[in-house]
Order: structure tokens, then sequence, then C-alpha cells
């Protein structure tokens, strides 16, 4: 408080009365924009390799926008999916659950035991997309907090409302063509107009709002625009590879569209910008298809992506060396947004971390892998085919017998026992160390087995 004593105010006392008034008019706008939830874009690249990007390394790939957003965000790269596969992917990131808890583990029903489209195969279609129920999904939290949310690109839980969105463009099963995202697909592709047009109803309403970005690209059809074709196949790349390295660029150009569209309507300050893939991607260099190791595996290739999150008024730009995980996003977004986040959400809130610098604590981050096609919706690991976990530098998976129908090339199995790797020294995943390392092995085991418990015993018997 300031005290002034008759007939002694002066320059002086003006000159420290004009600057109280000034800070208290900086602290009272600093606490109202603390108060002020902020806009979240989720961006969610589909099917694209963890070091496609410029920013990652990569030789050729050009990714100019989201080198900018690298270079603007705290980025880890070291980040994680847990499950590499489409579906289970996103439906992990829209609840905050692994799939063995969310139950989503594959993309479709298995063919094998009702034929595509029959009526059984669409019951069993429905009871799929009905597990979102039982969660309170995140643009739900969002709404509660008085957001408004928009799904556009990948969806496959039926139509956008069924998933919480307030506003979307996938119509969903039972739709034709309902099947993973519909009229939504054309995001991207065909522009962003749907975005920029929700964004100003937001603007007009005075809302928050929530964006779901989750366009197929790089995802095939590798169809990019000529002129990006051509500019990798002059370069000496093969036509698939051309194509694949195309899509990316031009994903990354549709990423620069809409944060140009945030500058645009001056709110980027005032937009938290998440990033992550849904899966990775190896692409064959011959053929318009991925390789082994890739999508749907546990290796680096299907799991691995970058995670970067930006916004300009709270985060200080850095890059991170720690492990995290999309299963951590939902917390993490819930507690920027100061929503409700439920109790049983098992990631972490990454905010505390990503403000003050503060090194994430987690030792372990985990993972699963299932069948494309779900054998059994009442057993789920009657589709189970691998765990994993990575502590530190190493990482062990370990092999399952679930029933695959589809896709069985991406799933040889020859290596029944335990695998483990040193990702520092090789990242590639090329050296099996197992055998030469048994406690490590052990101690992996058991913190795969204390996070979701089966019995082990049979992988901890002595390697031969």
């Amino acid at each position: 408080m300031l005290i002034i004593q008759a007939g002694k105010v002066g320059n002086i006392s003006v000159v420290l009365i004009s600057a109280i008034v000034f800070f208290s008019i900086v602290l009272l706008g600093q606490a109202f924009a603390a108060q002020t939830p902020p806009n979240v874009v989720l961006i969610i690249s589909d099917d694209q390799g963890w070091e496609d990007y410029g920013f990652m390394g990569h030789p050729a790939i050009q990714t100019p926008h989201l080198d900018q957003l690298a270079q603007e965000s705290v980025v880890f790269r070291r980040g994680y999916v847990p499950t590499s596969l489409c579906r289970a992917s996103l439906m992990t990131l829209v609840t905050g659950h692994y799939a063995h808890r969310h139950g989503v583990t594959g993309n479709d029903p298995s063919w094998k035991y009702a034929q595509f489209d029959s009526p059984l195969y669409n019951e069993r279609l429905a009871t799929l997309i009905s597990y979102i129920d039982h969660f309170d999904t995140l643009p739900e939290l969002l709404t509660g907090r008085g957001y408004i949310s928009h799904q556009s690109g990948k969806w496959w839980e039926g139509s956008f409302a069924h998933g919480g969105f307030t506003h979307g463009m996938t119509r969903g099963f039972p739709e034709p063509q309902g099947r993973h995202g519909d009229d939504g697909l054309t995001i991207g592709r065909e522009g962003l107009q749907a975005i920029e047009q929700f964004i100003d109803v937001a603007l007009e309403q005075e809302k928050p709002f929530f964006l779901w970005y989750a366009p197929l690209m790089p995802h095939r059809p590798h169809t990019p625009p000529q002129r990006l074709q051509e500019k990798y196949q002059n370069e000496g790349h093969s036509v698939s590879m051309a194509a694949y390295y195309a899509m990316c660029e031009w994903f990354d150009e549709t990423c620069g569209q809409l944060m140009g569209t945030l500058e645009e309507k001056g709110i980027r300050n005032e937009t938290l910008v998440v990033y992550v893939a849904d899966n990775g991607w190896i692409q064959d260099p011959q053929r318009d298809q991925c390789a082994l190791r890739s999508k749907q595996t546990p290796y680096e290739g299907g799991v691995r992506t970058p995670v970067m999150f930006s916004w300009p008024r709270r985060l200080k730009p850095a890059d991170r060396e720690e492990l995290v995980s999309s299963i951590d996003l939902v917390p993490t977004i819930l507690a920027a947004a100061s929503a409700k986040t439920p109790d049983d959400l098992p990631g972490l809130n990454l905010l505390p971390h990503l403000e003050s610098g503060r090194k994430i604590s987690r030792e372990t981050i985990f993972g699963e892998s299932f069948a494309h096609d779900i054998a059994d919706l009442n057993n789920l690991e009657a589709s189970l085919l691998f765990r994993w976990c990575i502590e530190g530098k190493w990482k062990l998976i370990l092999t399952y017998d679930g029933e695959v129908n589809r896709y069985k090339i991406r799933h040889p199995r020859t290596e029944k026992r335990p695998q483990l790797f040193d990702l520092l020294q090789d990242p590639q995943e090329t050296t099996n160390l197992a055998a030469g390392h048994e406690k490590v092995v052990a101690h992996l085991v058991q913190k795969i087995a204390d996070w979701y418990p089966i019995n082990e015993r049979q992988v901890l018997t002595k390697f031969e």
C-alpha cells in the first residue's frame, strides 16, 4: 500500500503512483490470462516415420512448417504411442487410456468370423463403436470448461457427435463409407475450409475451441501434387519413395496453412498446439507399402514419434530428452484448460514440467500391439501380439501368440524369446541383447507384469 504525506506529493510520488498502477495492470492482466483457457489444436500425422522431418534430421524430406513449429515448441524427440495402429492409437488420444483398457485394440472385427458388411459383422462393429460410451472423452471434458470442438480427418467411433465433438465432418457408421472418417478424410487433401469456418464460429461466439486435425496424410493413397512428386523423383528417388516423401511435405504445407490461420486471426499466442503421429511408417523403397518393423509393430518404426507442445504465452521452447507417451496428452491438455480430469487416467500431466523445465521423473513407458483384426471382442488377449516397455536406453519386447487374420506378413514373430535393445546405440533395433543381460530382462518383465498383469513365468526361464 502507498502512503503519501500531505504536502509531499511531487514528481517522485507521481512517478511511483504511475509505476504502481502500471505494474498492477500488468499483474492483473497476467492473472486474467492465466485463468483464460487456451484454444487447443491437436495435429495428428497419419502413418509418418519418426525420422521423416527436417527437424528430426531426414536427409531428403523437407518439412519447413513443422521445423518452424519445432523451434517454437517444447520438443520430445523420444515420444511414443502405446499402440502402433490407427484406430487404437486415436482412441487412446481421445480417451487417455491404453488399448487394453478402452477395448479398441484393432481397426476392425475379424473378417474370419463375420464377413465384412454382413449383419453379424455390423453388429460387432456397433459393439466396438459403443466402447467409447464408457469414457469421458477429451472434447466432452473440454465442453464442461466452456469449449466448442471440431473433428476433422481420421475418426472411427461413429459420428463426430458420438465422440463428444460439438462440430465436425465425419458422419460415421452406420452411414455409407462411415468406417474411418468418410467426409472428414477430405480435410487437408482438399483444403482447410471447414476448419477455418469453425474457428470463425468460435471467435464469433467468444468461445475457446478444441480442434482435432487428423488428416489422411501422409497415409496412402500416396497421391501428392505432381510438383512435389517430380521434385523428389528429380532428386533420384524411386517413384514409391518420391510419392511418400512428397506426401510428407504436402502434409507439412497443410500444417503451415493451419498455423497461418491462427496467426491471421490473432490467436496464435493464446493457442496450445500439440503435435503427434498416430503411428510410424517405413516406406518400402520399391513398393507403395510399409516395410517390416513399421506400422502395426512394436519396433521404433511403428511406435516412435516426435511429440511437440507449443503455447507462446506460457511455454518457452526447449529440446527435451525424456521419454513421453501419447497417453500423457489428455491429462496435459485438460490441465492447460483447467478442465476436470478423470482420476483413473494412467498418463502424466506434463504441464508443470513444460512450464518449469523440470525433468520428468517417470522411469518407464509401456505399449502393446494387437492384430489389425480383433478376433474376440470379449477376450482382447486373443489378438495380443506384443507387449513392450522402455526404461532409459533399454527397450524390451515380449511376443505372444495372438491370432492374426489379415496382414500376417507384418507379424512374422520368428523370434519367440524376449527381445532387448539398446536404443541409444542401436535405434534401428538390429541386435537383440537379451541373452547377455538377463537381469535387465527380468527387471523389465516384472515392470510389464505390474503394468498389465499376465502370467509371465514363461519368459523368465533361462535363455538357451
